[in-house]
């Protein structure tokens, strides 16, 4: 929490000299901070030392001030103007390091102390896992309370450590704890029962860290003791992260909706010939943390009723579908309406595509990962449609996709579904 604000202060110190150069010292901020942030600089670390850090500070300030200081040589002709920037990069350059010293010493004597303490669950209780519990309870530097062992398995004497409870009962030992941390260490369970308790909403808000299953081959990070360990992502939209996709979001449908309005006046207009007055198709359908929306498209047929509405599977070969209906559905021209739900906070421009209430209650029966897809909000587009699994295809299949995109979200991911999507568009691939 220290490290970015110490960071920012230390190269802005220039400023307090001379504002001369005070673009340059700006644009050099933006960019080292960016740098330092893709770098993992700012991400928290269960070993803390600056020795650790100090490889990848130093280049990435050698490589935003050489950006920064060639952009200022093409700009600026005069050798001193030059020569006194190179000095207030090379002060803002000593101050982060020296920053990044003492915010550190602060960071581990809080932790030696125990005024910064985080309650840990062990997942595991084997050998690797009994090392762990015990660098834990011996290294308070680490930052970690170990609170306990929990397994797949009853407790029992012939364990190598005593549990505090079964990996079922996982969620329940977090609340009573007050868990915020979570270590993967040599658990006797398969990764899908492991993974299915990851996913429960609470387990989900623990930090996540697990120790490799060849911990004993050469590996680069974090460690404790000298055993490796790895953080695993977040696995929830929250936060500066929602925040980014969320903007993104309202940013793309704005401008989509301002492009495409001559398309989406001659789609209304094309329905309105074909089938009169209603040109529009409401559904309900499920959205983020299960809350129902109505959802926007073009009509291309007329249901019977509202039963047959919610409860038909698939409209690929109904014959009621007009031509016009099925130009719309191949090219995917029907979905264009949802662009307001985008506005409107209901979806998002790429997610887990939504689905109606009845099927929803029957998928999230029979298989347990497909309600995990509303842990984000729905999508107008997915990578498990762009992978082929549109229509009639497995349900399995599609869950999976869907929760290894909300697993491995990025913004560049979402760039690439929206081009496989108007590859797809292009293609003819609609249903």
């Amino acid at each position: 929490m220290l490290t970015a604000p110490v960071d920012v202060v230390a190269l802005l110190s220039p400023l307090a000299v001379t504002q001369q150069h005070w673009r340059g010292t700006l644009a050099m901020t933006v960019l080292t901070v960016g740098a330092f942030a893709t770098g993992g600089l700012y991400r928290a670390r269960r070993h803390v030392s600056i020795l650790d850090e100090l490889p990848s500070l130093c280049g990435r300030l050698l490589a935003t001030a050489a950006v920064v200081a060639i952009i200022a040589a093409l700009r600026h002709d005069s050798p001193a103007y030059l020569v006194g920037f190179i000095r207030g990069v090379a002060m803002a350059a000593v101050l982060v390091i020296v920053g990044r010293l003492v915010t550190r010493e602060a960071a581990t004597l809080a932790r030696r102390r125990r005024w910064v303490e985080h309650n840990a669950i062990v997942i595991g209780a084997g050998a690797t896992a009994v090392e762990v519990a015990r660098l834990l309870r011996r290294y308070p530097r680490y930052g970690l309370r170990f609170v306990g062992h929990v397994d797949s398995s009853p407790p029992s004497d012939t364990q190598p450590a005593p549990t505090i409870g079964t990996l079922d009962q996982l969620p329940q030992l977090v609340r009573l704890a007050e868990c915020d941390v979570l270590v993967i260490a040599d658990p006797q369970c398969p990764e899908p029962a492991l993974m299915e308790v990851l996913r429960h909403p609470v387990v989900a808000g623990c930090d996540l860290w697990a120790v490799p299953r060849l911990w004993g081959s050469r590996s680069h990070g974090d460690h404790i003791g000298a055993i490796p360990i790895v953080r695993v992502g977040d696995t929830t939209l929250s936060g500066p992260r929602w925040a980014l996709k969320r903007s993104s979001d309202v940013t793309f449908a704005a401008v989509a909706l301002l492009l495409l309005s001559p398309i989406l006046l001659l789609c209304a207009a094309l329905v309105l010939m074909d089938g009169g007055r209603g040109v529009f198709f409401y559904q309900e359908r499920i959205g983020r943390h299960g809350r129902p929306f109505n959802i926007i498209k073009f009509r291309t047929m007329r249901p019977l009723d509202e039963h047959e509405s919610q409860t038909n599977w698939s409209i690929a070969h109904d014959r009621r579908v007009s031509p016009i209906g099925r130009l719309l559905r191949r090219t995917s021209l029907d979905e264009l309406p949802q662009l307001w739900n985008i506005l409107k906070g209901d979806m998002s421009v790429v997610g887990p595509r939504p689905e109606r209430p009845y099927f929803v209650q029957k998928f999230s029966a029979e298989y347990p990962s497909y309600a995990m897809r509303h842990r984000v909000p729905v999508g107008l587009t997915g990578l498990a449609q762009v992978s082929g699994l549109r229509g009639d295809t497995p349900i399995s299949d599609r869950a999976r996709f869907d929760n290894y995109y909300i697993e491995n979200w990025s913004l560049w991911l979402d760039a690439k579904v929206l081009l496989r999507t108007v590859a797809e568009v292009f293609r003819g691939g609609g249903r």
